[in-house]
């Protein structure tokens, strides 16, 4: 920089670093960054959003809490996003409709993501890329339950019978065959049923099925309606804090809109921030996934990370491949967009 008449190039460097020490004790993001956000280098550049309306696939369940609080405490706005809450199955119903193009960007547990990518099934739209991190697990909320007065009171018992799952080869199914393996029940003799979870509870006590695996706040609701009891804790033993589920859109739209995406990334890590605190949450469980306010005080949580690690995820495809859900060995790695992972 050539310095101005009367001034010495001494007294100007002095002055930018007095600025550079001000930008980095205030912290306010002067230069655009935040610890906040989950941006990182390749991650694009600020600027107009391509698109402001993203159409979301949201399942009722505990585990899309930071969408609505992020929602709720206007962070999408302030970066200049509307969402719009469409309501799926589960992530192996969501993709196809992400594929035709009807959702933007879908919730989805790792599972059915990695299993759709490891068949080509996005290869007209760039294949699937994961976004955001969701839900991660801890002990009791995952559970296979079955009605107060079942003879199914363990695991070996369940040889035989039928379990409810939401959607087959998912996160559900991959837990349930890896935790009835670790307490000696060959997962090949067990049945699965497929059951939207705000059905199950009503298709155990009427025996339609001898069991369900549940996901909160619908365990808390079975276990007050219906004294529904535990059989096996799904997240325990080989799949002890395994991560759940996340955001996920297609190749193609992440290259057309590459700043709507980075918005949503930084609107949903303040979402999942704030997700850790239960007080929060609770009173949109009641909104949204319309259970009542005991129900939401008994609900167990599971972790919301804030950023993607692939090793943590990798774990979720290694676990596929050792139980029949993926044909190969599958890195996640390429799955992952600039700016997710950190």
């Amino acid at each position: 920089m050539t310095p101005r008449v009367g001034r010495t190039a001494r007294t100007i460097v002095g002055a930018l670093s007095a600025l550079t020490m001000l930008v980095a004790v205030s912290g306010c993001g002067l230069l655009g960054g935040s610890d906040e956000t989950p941006a990182a280098s390749g991650a694009p550049t600020p600027g107009k959003l391509e698109k402001t309306k993203i159409k979301l696939g949201l399942i009722p369940v505990v585990d899309v809490a930071s969408v609505h609080v992020a929602i709720k405490k206007g962070y999408f706005q302030e970066e200049g996003l509307e969402i719009e809450p469409v309501k799926v199955q589960g992530g192996a119903f969501a993709i196809p409709s992400l594929l035709k193009g009807e959702l933007d960007i879908t919730f989805g547990n790792w599972v059915s993501f990695f299993a759709a990518e490891s068949k080509g099934a996005a290869r007209d739209v760039d294949g699937l890329k994961l976004i955001n991190d969701g839900y991660q697990a801890k002990p009791d909320m995952f559970l296979i339950v079955a009605k107060a007065d079942s003879p199914i009171k363990a695991p070996k018992d369940l040889v035989g019978k039928t379990i409810a799952i939401n959607t087959f080869k998912n996160i559900a199914e991959l837990t349930a065959k890896a935790t009835l393996e670790a307490n000696d029940v060959d997962p090949s003799k067990v049945n699965f049923k497929e059951l939207p979870f705000g059905d199950m509870e009503a298709a155990v006590q009427n025996g339609s099925v001898d069991a369900a695996f549940m996901v909160e706040p619908f365990i808390s609701k079975a276990q007050r309606s219906i004294g529904a009891v535990t059989v096996l804790d799904a997240a325990s033993g080989p799949t002890d804090s395994i991560p759940v589920a996340g955001y996920g859109t297609t190749g193609k739209f992440a290259k057309e809109n590459p700043n709507t995406i980075a918005a949503f990334q930084r609107a949903m890590a303040k979402g999942q921030r704030d997700a850790a605190d239960r007080l929060t949450v609770e009173p949109l469980l009641v909104e949204y996934v319309k259970v009542d306010k005991e129900t939401a005080s008994l609900v167990h949580f599971g972790e919301f990370p804030v950023t993607l690690d692939p090793t943590r995820l990798q774990r979720v495809a290694n676990l596929m491949r050792t139980y029949g859900l993926l044909d190969k060995d599958f890195d996640v790695k390429p799955m992952l967009l600039p700016g997710s992972g950190g």
